[in-house]
């Protein structure tokens, strides 16, 4: 969420970079402009009143004490009427102020610089992309080949729970976990420190990181505690440190967690969510970073660098991609995909993104910073997925299939104690 002041003093700045994300934000801003000087003059009143109540609640407590009861019973009158006035003033103000929150939560996060103008997916900017190297022998969808060695059973999922509910067995339930120790550890390595969070959050929880209320369609949910299930660890993580004040010293602070993720994926049809394309339940591991402001993009890049050496040693093909305006995440300044190539499908697949959301996320969970002046600052908060499982193990699968079974890369072997899935 942005802050009010920023959008007031940067106005013209705001409105020309969320036409990057093609978000007419003009009306709304002259709202909140209108709101917030009423808002102020409503405060000044009120506190004015609140002095004033105070004042003579003090003379009226001096003159009991000097006998003077005639004078006090004008005085209390008084103080009567000011305290009726003061509470109409709270509620008017309380109206307000909840009307600019409202406000505020329909407005996006300000896109970096770097973003690149567009509208749709199509105008996504490849930054790398490796060499494809495709197996001649890579025909046969991820899907087919599951049945065919048995390591993923879609129809036995759909008759548990319903389409996107897949069960891993076998090898294929193995080769899952293979890639979850070793994405963990991987991160590990890189200077992150393991955490094992709630799969369900609160309503704060949610609000804080963004998915409510823009994406609360998109999750389950659990009315009779209003909890809701996790749609990434990006949640729960970032949730550690709300309403934290961090020392300057301390940061930044890494964490990384493995957990199921649920997304009810409305609107979802079609044979590009066919297989492991798109689930309602899938396992992904994540990473979390709170920065400081002025290291929040050195540490996007790092990010960046860890996500593709993770993907690197998998010998998967893959690109990244910087996302245009149009396509850009609600709470992210600045998102880099990574999509691993599906041969058998003859198209990229999403299996991770990496996002800097600047104050956007901090403002909502007041994730602050203390530095050596004793000063407090709203810190950065990043998150990436390192990595989302569905699609990597669909892609895996389907660039190493041989005639003699689908073949483990290297670097997971040990993980699954077997080279081959026959």
């Amino acid at each position: 969420m942005l802050k009010t002041s920023y959008i007031i003093e940067n106005k013209k700045e705001v409105i020309e970079s969320l036409k990057k994300r093609n978000f007419k934000s003009e009306v709304l801003i002259d709202e909140l402009i209108s709101f917030d000087n009423e808002r102020k003059v409503l405060q000044t009143d009120y506190e004015s009143k609140l002095s004033k109540s105070n004042s003579i609640s003090k003379t009226i407590g001096q003159l009991f004490k000097e006998g003077k009861k005639d004078e006090t019973v004008i005085l209390k009158e008084e103080s009567l009427k000011i305290k009726q006035e003061t509470k109409l003033l709270s509620e008017k103000l309380n109206d307000v102020k909840t009307k600019i929150d409202n406000i505020l939560y329909q407005i996006p996060n300000v896109p970096n610089k770097n973003v690149p103008t567009g509208n749709t997916v199509e105008d996504n900017v490849v930054i790398f992309e490796s060499d494809l190297n495709i197996n001649p022998k890579s025909n046969i969808p991820h899907w087919e080949l599951a049945e065919k060695y048995d390591i993923i059973d879609f129809e036995m999922g759909n008759k548990i729970t319903g389409s996107g509910f897949p069960v891993y067995k076998g090898k294929g339930a193995k080769l899952q976990r293979a890639l979850i120790s070793f994405f963990l550890d991987c991160n590990i390595s890189f200077g992150y420190e393991e955490v094992q969070v709630p799969h369900l959050v609160n309503e704060q929880s949610a609000f804080g990181t963004g998915q409510l209320p823009d994406k609360e369609g998109q999750m389950y949910s659990v009315p009779e505690d209003n909890l809701f299930l996790i749609p990434t660890a990006e949640v729960p993580i970032t949730n550690i440190f709300r309403n934290e004040i961090i020392d300057e010293s301390k940061l930044p602070i890494l964490r990384t967690g493995y957990t199921p993720c649920f997304r009810r994926e409305a609107g979802s049809y079609g044979s590009h969510v066919r297989g492991l394309n798109r689930l309602h339940q899938f396992d992904k591991v994540e990473i979390v970073r709170i920065d400081h402001p002025e290291n929040s993009y050195n540490s996007l890049e790092l990010m960046k660098d860890q996500i593709k050496s993770v993907i690197e040693k998998l010998e998967l093909p893959f690109r990244i991609i910087t996302l245009c305006g149009g396509d850009l995440g609600f709470a992210s300044a600045l998102t880099y995909d990574f999509e691993i190539y599906s041969p058998a499908q003859d198209k990229w697949l999403e299996v991770s993104s990496v996002s800097n959301f600047e104050t956007f996320q901090s403002n909502r969970l007041k994730i602050r910073y203390r530095n050596s002046e004793g000063k407090t600052n709203l810190a950065h908060t990043l998150n990436g997925s390192s990595l989302a499982l569905p699609r990597v193990l669909a892609t895996l699968i389907e660039n190493n299939q041989s005639d003699d079974g689908i073949k483990i890369p290297k670097v997971l072997q040990p993980y699954t104690g077997f080279s081959i899935i026959k």
